[in-house]
């Protein structure tokens, strides 16, 4: 692969884990199940994670990463559970077309600590794709268990900081 190709790959990939992290984090503020809010704080992390292994990769190559464009539209569930799970079965779906975008073209990357770095990055999205299966089957129990006299207080907060 040519260094113009790879350049222009990881700025594709860039922009598109961009959009995708931006789609969990609205998601995230819309989900106010505890177990399901808490699935979407894991996946926003190793998003995190991923991005600056790119900015990285493009610092490397002279290239500043672009944040620039609009966040994502996430359409605003149904109120309750049957709304989150609609989220969740939407984010399947994006995660499962981010893989099929790039898993192919991953592979044809010749610099070995690039294609390693997209090759984690595809296999972690997998993972968070069987996430967001496993909470739209109404799974709790995916980050772990707590005990039976532990509850959650109902919820969590629409968004992370309050004054």
């Amino acid at each position: 692969m040519k260094p113009t190709d790879l350049l222009s790959l990881l700025q594709d990939v860039y922009r598109d884990k961009l959009a995708l992290r931006r789609r969990h984090e609205r998601a995230a503020e819309l989900v106010s199940g505890y177990e399901f809010n808490n699935t979407y704080q894991y996946v926003i992390q190793r998003e995190d994670t991923h991005l600056s292994w790119l900015r990285s990769a493009l610092d490397a190559l002279g290239v500043t990463a672009d944040d620039g464009g609009a966040p994502p539209d996430v359409p605003v569930p149904a109120k309750g559970e049957g709304g989150a799970v609609a989220l969740l079965e939407a984010d399947v779906v994006a995660v499962r077309e981010f893989i099929a975008r790039w898993r192919t073209r991953v592979h044809q990357v010749s610099q070995a600590r690039h294609r390693k770095m997209l090759e984690l990055m595809m296999g972690e999205a997998a993972e968070h794709q069987r996430f967001f299966e496993l909470a739209a089957a109404g799974r709790v129990d995916l980050l772990g268990r707590r005990p039976d006299s532990v509850g959650t207080g109902g919820g969590v907060m629409s968004t992370r900081w309050v004054s």
